[in-house]
């Protein structure tokens, strides 16, 4: 994997990275965590901000501060920018980090943009909208600064372990040893590695046509929910039982299942008819994106005892 993730850096032009200076904010989430890795292994000594005190290790000099105050925040001039964070911290913060040596800035946010600002649960219709307008303020101030941005979308995130999509079903299959749908299960998804996105980012970064531009990052499959749910189950090691609920009766299971799915709601059930699938062309042409397979192994995630 780290011989291609090189080749693929270098035809991208990342062979420039002497003289660059990243910070990357979310550094210590599932995606930002596999940039500051994948900066270090191209040679760079990245920044990541902490609110509370941490080490420098392993190539990373991490700066204890807080997006919410960026103003208090001491950095030296920055080149490229990476936020899983919030939209809206990147968006505050921007003013703080800007310098006339600040060439890319490159935001995370989600595809659920697209799929679920409609939402029927306030809640989250109403995250969903401040995640946008923090995307559309961080195009606005770029814009303003003249500083090159590039927003990536991804689809369903998953790190064996580590994420609260794949790894929650996989606990709780895991915990009960059945997995109930809502119905057939019929709706595509496309899920994508945490690694993969990092790959992704430092690429994009790299690239001049990326510049300016707003990329869906889907998994290079579209597979069933019930698809994805049996790729679970063979990662687990475990035979798949998966059992198809009637729509009508979907809320009481989910009832009985939602303790063990913590943040979950009801409106998975219906999601789980309908299709989140996203064209990658644009992805593929100006920055080479090329993400693994859905099979996901969960040997050394979590104990599977």
């Amino acid at each position: 994997m780290y011989a291609a993730y090189v080749v693929t850096l270098l035809s991208c032009g990342w062979d420039r990275i002497s003289g660059m200076q990243s910070i990357v904010l979310g550094g210590s989430g599932i995606v930002g965590g596999h940039i500051v890795s994948k900066l270090v292994m191209a040679g760079e000594r990245p920044l990541a901000i902490s609110r509370s005190p941490r080490a420098d290790k392993q190539g990373v000099q991490w700066i204890q501060g807080d997006l919410t105050h960026p103003e208090a925040l001491q950095l030296p001039r920055i080149t490229t920018v990476y936020c899983t964070a919030h939209s809206l911290l990147l968006a505050k913060a921007l003013p703080s980090l800007f310098s006339d040596e600040l060439r890319r800035v490159v935001l995370f946010t989600s595809t659920s943009i697209v799929t679920k600002l409609n939402s029927d649960i306030p809640a989250e219709r109403e995250g969903l909208q401040r995640l946008a307008e923090g995307e559309q303020q961080t195009i606005d101030m770029c814009t303003r600064m003249g500083v090159g941005w590039t927003v990536l979308r991804p689809t369903m995130i998953y790190d064996e372990g580590r994420d609260a999509n794949v790894s929650r079903l996989a606990r709780l299959i895991q915990k009960v040893g059945v997995m109930p749908l809502a119905g057939r299960g019929a709706g595509l998804r496309q899920p994508v590695h945490a690694e993969d996105l990092a790959i992704g980012a430092l690429n994009a970064a790299s690239s001049d046509a990326a510049k300016n531009n707003v990329y869906a990052l889907p998994g290079p499959e579209a597979i069933a929910y019930r698809e994805m749910v049996g790729r679970i189950f063979d990662g687990l090691g475990k035979p798949r039982r998966i059992v198809a609920v009637p729509p009508v009766l979907w809320k009481a299971a989910f009832a009985l299942a939602a303790p063990l799915l913590p943040n979950a709601n009801a409106a998975m059930g219906s999601r789980m008819a309908k299709d989140m699938v996203f064209d990658p062309a644009a992805a593929v042409r100006d920055f080479a994106w090329n993400p693994r397979s859905f099979h996901p192994q969960f040997k050394d995630a979590f104990d599977l005892r």
